[in-house]
């Protein structure tokens, strides 16, 4: 079992006041099924931002510390876990808790960390991959030859969505708010960027396609983006709705979801089963690890900030002025 020297360990918690400030608390033990890793590095995602002003509560027998993809070293083990070790380096999706020096996390959720890389860059892979993955590839079947739209192309989400659709032979298109974002996704491998500040997405894409449409949308914005983007769909094209940015209300003509057999669907990975999460781990570790190893796709970090600074990590992924992952080093 872990030994240390301390039973405390320090901890990023939310205030009354919806502010950061660091605390101890008590390292927690590995439940059945799980490991306790010595964190290095943890990401920060909105739904941080989201529960830290009280939108988002974890999950029932989650942790409330914030923070939901962490990389460390693995410093102890339930009796049952057999297909890792203490000192493994890991990367791992959990439920919260990454705003810490030590957190639990599910065995089946632990990924290798890729060789040559930091703990930085490790930590950034977790939640954005699970989550492309998961919708993109499971939900959405993106095929090679079909057009993908990202919305916030260069965000996290967006970053790895662009590598990820591109490297299975797809056309990527994307929306960002202003020309050095779009050129930044343009280097990236995006076949076209929208400065949606500038230009009518929908103008340009029915442009681009020739009137056809896309195959598939990843849509992190919701509210008034939601039957502009029924113009956009093509012939049996599907919708995927991960986040509402812009509010989660929607006029909806239904005779366009009718006429082109549109699929609408939407999805959040926080609250869904460990089991259904392990499945994605696998299929990670089999399509998409070698990718990383090669260096064929790679993270993309912005910027990152000690533990003790995550309000201005919060502030910093807030002002949208950011391309790619934020993180916190331990």
């Amino acid at each position: 079992m872990f030994k240390d020297n301390s039973t405390q360990m320090r901890t990023i918690n939310i205030t009354d006041n919806a502010t950061l400030e660091i605390y101890q608390q008590p390292i927690p033990s590995p439940k059945p099924g799980e490991v306790l890793i010595k964190v290095h590095a943890a990401g920060v995602n909105r739904p941080d931002i989201m529960q830290r002003k009280g939108l988002y509560p974890p999950p029932k027998d989650a942790s409330d510390i914030l923070g939901l993809e962490v990389a460390g070293t693995i410093v102890a083990l339930a009796s049952n876990t057999t297909h890792l070790n203490i000192g493994d380096k890991v990367c791992a999706l959990v439920t919260g808790g990454g705003y810490a020096q030590y957190c639990t996390a599910p065995a089946q959720l632990c990924l290798p960390m890729p060789d040559s890389f930091s703990f930085a860059e490790a930590a950034s892979l977790p939640e954005t991959y699970f989550t492309v993955w998961s919708n993109v590839f499971d939900r959405a079947q993106l095929q090679a030859g079909e057009i993908l739209l990202v919305h916030g192309g260069s965000s996290g989400i967006g970053t790895t969505a662009i590598q990820l659709a591109k490297s299975f032979g797809a056309t990527v298109i994307v929306t960002a708010g202003s020309q050095e974002k779009c050129q930044f996704c343009m280097e990236l491998g995006a076949d076209l960027a929208i400065n949606y500040h500038q230009q009518d997405f929908v103008e340009e894409i029915q442009h681009y396609t020739q009137g056809k449409g896309v195959n598939v949308i990843l849509d992190m914005i919701g509210g008034n983006y939601f039957a502009r983007n029924l113009k956009c769909m093509g012939f049996d094209a599907r919708l995927l709705q991960i986040a509402l940015q812009n509010g989660i209300k929607a006029d909806i003509n239904l005779l366009p979801i009718m006429l082109k057999r549109l699929t609408i669907t939407g999805s959040t990975l926080r609250s869904r089963s460990t089991e259904f999460k392990a499945k994605i781990a696998e299929k990670l570790q089999k399509n998409v690890w070698p990718l990383l190893a090669k260096q064929q796709i790679k993270p993309i970090i912005y910027q990152s900030f000690p533990l003790a600074e995550a309000e201005k990590a919060h502030a910093l992924m807030e002002s949208s002025q950011h391309m790619g992952k934020i993180i916190l080093t331990l």
